[in-house]
């Protein structure tokens, strides 16, 4: 893959690896096995990959909390060995768990954050952060009566407390309802139009597929796939047609190249490979079958199809 110059790349990863040395209770373990990234400057980007994939292993390592074994890291231009305060400085970091002291207040939790970052009492922006994530009106509750979703949303004001230029969301959006997810993506996509780079992961793969610019897939420790959100999706040379009998019928039969399932509602589904087979052709096999047709639609393949796809053993 041809290299992009640095400045256009707001994390850039090369070789990295890490592996967890054996312990009592178990083996050593090769966590990240030559890991080469890059995140392009002003992008949504999704990280995704299934539990165990070095995601988590991943992130640590951006955070400063793991210690890479070894490769190289630059964070906004700034050699994470070289220059650790630099790169730490350009990246804020919203961690999937709740890390929060019960007994500071939103105003305390992010003003401490900020001086840990040394930003100056005259630079914080403690007062926008809490009306940035609603959590106004609530500023001097302690955080052990915060809701699980203010909690979620005072992660997100401490990760941007010293004004990063990359914001790294770790499932920022596991276990909270509906109106809170569409609160943060709004908050999310007003944070990239002004210009700041965000790296997502994510178990809602039609987030991914709806938020994200360009997709990395993490498989055991190993970058599998690196595209354009498009690119990913028209991997797969597959289409369903669903269609909806005027008459309660039963798959007729279907030659190999053809997948049929009947769905509870009572519809037909054809899955078939559109470089193999035409859609008129499902068509005759379903009136040869002498079902008569109510209603027919088309369904393309999505980033879930995609992913499973590239995942699997």
């Amino acid at each position: 893959m041809p290299r992009i110059e640095s400045h256009s790349n707001a994390l850039e990863i090369t070789g990295l690896r890490k592996t967890y040395a054996a312990t009592k209770r178990s083996p050593a373990k090769e966590a990240l096995v030559g890991v080469d990234l890059a995140v392009p400057r002003g992008s949504i980007f999704g990280l995704l990959g299934p539990n165990g994939a070095g995601k988590s292993t991943l992130i640590n390592i951006l955070a400063g909390l793991v210690t890479k074994t070894s490769g190289s890291v630059r964070i906004w231009g700034f050699d994470q060995d070289e220059n650790p305060r630099q790169s730490r400085a350009s990246i804020g970091i919203m961690p999937q768990e709740p890390n929060l002291d019960p007994f500071f207040s939103p105003r305390g939790s992010l003003d401490v954050q900020a001086g840990l970052y040394g930003v100056p009492k005259s630079q914080r922006r403690t007062e926008e952060l809490l009306e940035l994530t609603g959590l106004t009106d609530k500023a001097e509750a302690y955080a052990r009566s915060l809701s699980g979703g203010m909690r979620r949303r005072l992660l997100l004001g401490k990760a941007l407390v010293h004004s990063p230029q990359i914001l790294v969301l770790d499932e920022p959006t596991a276990g909270v309802d509906i109106e809170l997810r569409n609160m943060l993506w709004q908050h999310v996509r007003r944070l990239n139009d002004d210009g700041m780079t965000i790296i997502l992961t994510t178990h809602y793969l039609e987030e991914a597929e709806q938020m994200c610019d360009q997709i990395a897939i993490i498989n055991h420790g190993a970058v599998i796939a690196n595209d354009t959100t498009a690119n990913l999706l028209g991997q797969l040379d597959a289409k369903t047609m669903v269609i909806t009998p005027d008459t309660p019928a039963d798959l007729p039969a279907l030659p190999t190249e053809i997948e049929g399932q009947k769905r509870t509602n009572g519809t037909l589904a054809f899955t078939y490979k559109t470089s193999q087979t035409r859609a008129d052709q499902v068509l005759s096999l379903v009136h040869d079958a002498g079902i008569t047709i109510k209603d027919v639609r088309t369904e393309d393949p999505d980033l879930e199809d995609v992913f499973l796809n590239l995942t699997k053993d």
